[in-house]
């Protein structure tokens, strides 16, 4: 790397940290509400990965009525034994089988969290890069000008983790992972922590923390000529961090004068950590996620709710449950005992998610609730024991948008990107491709969404 004595700060963060140049305001741009807010009812995205897949059991085992994946395809569907916390949602909800990604069959298996959101050929990547962005990433894109955050990104561990055992699914421009947080408070805090604190008060601490932000990233460049590989691979991860701080940063300066939506905080357990009960910590997180979306804080959310391959706390979760193993043995259970109560982990998930879209439901925007204008999309990296075709996925919520929910739609050898480019479509972000995919799906929950 050569010396360089001075260097703009947003053109280093992106070419290291993938942040991207804030654009003035032209204009052309005119009819775009000078406090961000969108013409047009808001739209709204939040992916939800488990790892390790769901319960497909052995029909040998004879419970079939525990598969994830419902027995009927079209609207005639009957919810399993897993996922019948979904039922009082059925015309919110519908499952889509068959999707895969191509590159994933090329990939070790473990490293399916990695490309879930992305599709990247990781078994093949181009020299000097490991993937590319994630879907969350390019719909942050596109909305962070009608909200006060880009993005979300939460997962179960916190931070990137490392690859093939990432704990992030969030990616920037450039395939840089994004760490992602655990902490309610601290989520609390960067979300709302506005109503709180005086105007004054937070502008004078957003130049604080850009000035050391400033100086992180003069000092790091010389050290960065010194280190090894490792060290030049954490130091660019903490730097990819620093360019999300800047983000939010700078998009918190224009809506620090605007007041939040007034909203009750009184369910919230903010001291709730990954060492207490599941279901209390899930729900606290995902109250989280539904109170941004009803105060338009963001309309980007990744959240990772376990790792791949035995990783992190969530491993023990069905021990907690009082099941008798741990997350990752469950999923390569092949006896009856396992599988089933593979499954019943997976109902403990599907309660969980349930009430966050009752929640979201109960929250009325403008027109329609907020879940008819969001896009909930829950699933996995691998349908179960780490086999990278017929991908669990369930989609929620958009009936705003154009989406007829309420079905199993199932078509074999599906690209995964091939349901991203539908959701971008449907988001109101037009692309001829995303990923490796090969065009949108048709004949399915988008069918009546303008193309």
């Amino acid at each position: 790397m050569s010396p360089v004595t001075q260097i703009n700060r947003r053109w280093f963060l992106q070419g290291i940290a993938g942040a991207s140049l804030i654009l003035p305001r032209l204009e052309i741009f005119a009819g775009e509400n000078s406090r961000g807010d969108a013409p047009q009812r808001p739209r709204r995205f939040c992916a939800m990965y488990t790892a390790n897949g769901m319960c497909l059991p052995d029909p040998a085992n004879g419970i079939d009525d525990w598969s994830w994946f419902p027995q009927i395809k079209g609207r005639d569907f009957q919810f399993g034994q897993s996922t019948a916390p979904f039922a009082s949602l059925r015309d919110h909800v519908s499952f889509l089988g068959g999707l895969y990604h191509p590159n994933g069959v090329k990939a070790d298996p473990h490293v399916c969290s990695d490309m879930w959101l992305t599709g990247a050929p990781l078994h093949n990547a181009k020299p000097g890069t490991y993937n590319t962005v994630s879907l969350d990433q390019v719909i942050a894109q596109h909305t962070k000008q009608y909200c006060r955050q880009p993005s979300l990104v939460l997962s179960i561990d916190a931070g990137v983790g490392f690859l093939s055992r990432t704990g992030t699914i969030s990616y920037n421009l450039e395939g840089k992972p994004i760490p992602a947080e655990n902490n309610p408070q601290r989520v609390f805090d960067r979300l709302f922590r506005t109503n709180q604190d005086t105007v004054a008060a937070q502008q004078t601490q957003l130049k604080k923390r850009i000035r050391l932000v400033d100086a992180v990233l003069e000092n790091s460049k010389a050290l960065n000529q010194q280190l090894g590989q490792s060290d030049r691979e954490k130091m660019d991860q903490y730097l990819t961090s620093l360019g999300e701080i800047e983000q939010r940063l700078m998009a918190s300066e224009k809506w620090i004068d605007i007041p939040l939506k007034d909203q009750d905080y009184s369910h919230l357990k903010l001291d709730i950590t990954t060492e207490s009960e599941p279901a209390e910590y899930y729900r606290n997180m995902f109250d989280l996620i539904a109170l941004a979306f009803d105060a338009d804080v963001t309309r980007s959310v990744a959240f990772m709710l376990n790792r791949e391959d035995g990783m992190g706390i969530s491993d023990t979760f069905p021990l907690k449950l009082g099941l008798t193993r741990t997350h990752h043995n469950l999923s390569h259970a092949g006896d009856k005992d396992g599988q089933l109560e593979f499954a019943k982990y997976d109902r403990f998930l599907s309660e969980c998610i349930a009430k966050f879209l009752g929640r979201l439901q109960e929250y009325k925007d403008q027109e329609g609730t907020v879940l008819d204008n969001s896009l909930i999309l829950f699933g996995s990296g691998c349908s179960t024991t780490h086999n990278p075709r017929n991908l669990p996925t369930m989609l929620a919520g958009g009936t705003g948008m154009g989406l007829k929910q309420g079905a199993f739609w199932k078509q074999e050898d599906t690209p995964l990107c091939n349901l991203y480019l539908s959701i971008l479509n449907a988001m109101g972000i037009p692309q001829s491709s995303f990923g490796d995919s090969t065009g949108m799906i048709s004949d399915s929950v988008f069918a009546e969404v303008p193309a």
